[in-house]
């Protein structure tokens, strides 16, 4: 059997300092993977130093990591994806081991799990932040992954061909773990240095603002996948406060016959009513989940998977 296609896919902004780098530490590490460079709105020459590096250099105009990803997904064909940041700070040398992993065990997605030796390559407010959002996904969806935010991924073509990308920014990588337990998709984990940023190149990723984003990220996907748990709380909130403003009122009819608080017990009817709306919002949405869970996993089926030797 021929040996499975394998395209890097960087996605860049002002990688200027570091692109070239990235380059040529992926081609050493995989000599027949064919490098994609998509730029995103470069205001320093990372278009031209990535060309004369010998990538494939394409741009994508809307702005923002999740559209880039969109972008290279629908755009570029080969059997498996290895995608890492254009700064320099993943270990290309561990790339071949990922590739091999998912042709040999057929899976489709491994996450370069990243372990850093220098204080500067990974800020504690990052770490704090991943370890938390981590616990957040593991306890909404049962299961996680040890670095949830790691840009440093391989893929199988079926998931890339199969994913349909939302996320607009950095909450992607979100969206990608997620997508891959909701499908329970077989996934695995390397862990792989992580390097500090080269002099010249900076961080794009905003720790306060970008982590209330992938915090949003996470409560609507749990919304849209996990619709009659969501909303089945919602109910249960509403249902617990009519009941215990309805029980003072029971009391004084049993011993009165009279109901003499009208407002409270008309609050305590419409917080049941809404109680019972939502109980019956997810009921319904959960039918209509299941539904698009099918479909994309028919989606997902639908394309080849690794290639083995």
């Amino acid at each position: 059997m021929s040996q499975p296609s394998v395209a890097v896919i960087l996605p860049c902004y002002n990688e200027e300092a570091a692109i070239a780098q990235t380059i040529e530490a992926f081609r050493t590490a995989l000599p027949g993977a064919t490098i994609y460079v998509y730029d995103n709105n470069s205001r320093d020459r990372t278009i031209e130093v990535a060309r004369a590096a010998g990538a494939v250099v394409r741009s994508e105009r809307m702005q923002g990591k999740g559209n880039v990803v969109r972008r290279m997904f629908a755009d570029i064909e080969a059997d498996i994806y290895v995608m890492a940041d254009g700064d320099a700070t993943y270990d290309a040398a561990s790339a071949p081991a990922m590739v091999a992993r998912v042709a040999e065990e057929g899976l489709d997605m491994i996450v370069g799990t990243r372990v850093h030796e220098e204080a500067e390559a990974y800020r504690r407010g990052h770490v704090l932040g991943n370890r938390l959002m981590t616990g957040i996904l593991a306890s909404l969806f049962g299961r996680s992954f040890t670095d949830i935010f790691s840009g440093y991924r391989v893929f199988s073509r079926r998931f890339v061909k199969s994913f349909p990308v939302l996320s607009a920014g950095f909450e992607i990588e979100t969206e990608i773990s997620v997508h891959a337990l909701e499908l329970k998709m077989p996934v695995g984990e390397v862990e792989t240095r992580y390097f500090a940023r080269l002099e010249g190149s900076e961080s794009k990723l905003n720790t306060y603002r970008d982590g209330w984003r992938i915090l949003k990220t996470i409560a609507v996907l749990y919304r849209i996948e996990r619709p009659m748990l969501f909303f089945g709380w919602i109910a249960a909130v509403f249902a617990a406060l009519a009941v215990g403003l309805s029980i003072p009122l029971a009391l004084t009819w049993v011993h009165t016959g009279l109901v003499p608080r009208f407002p409270t017990a008309i609050l305590a009817t419409g917080l049941m009513i809404l109680a019972f709306l939502n109980l019956f919002t997810g009921l319904i949405l959960d039918t209509v989940v299941r539904g698009r869970r099918e479909v994309r996993r028919l989606a997902y089926l639908a394309q080849p998977g690794p290639l083995k030797p």
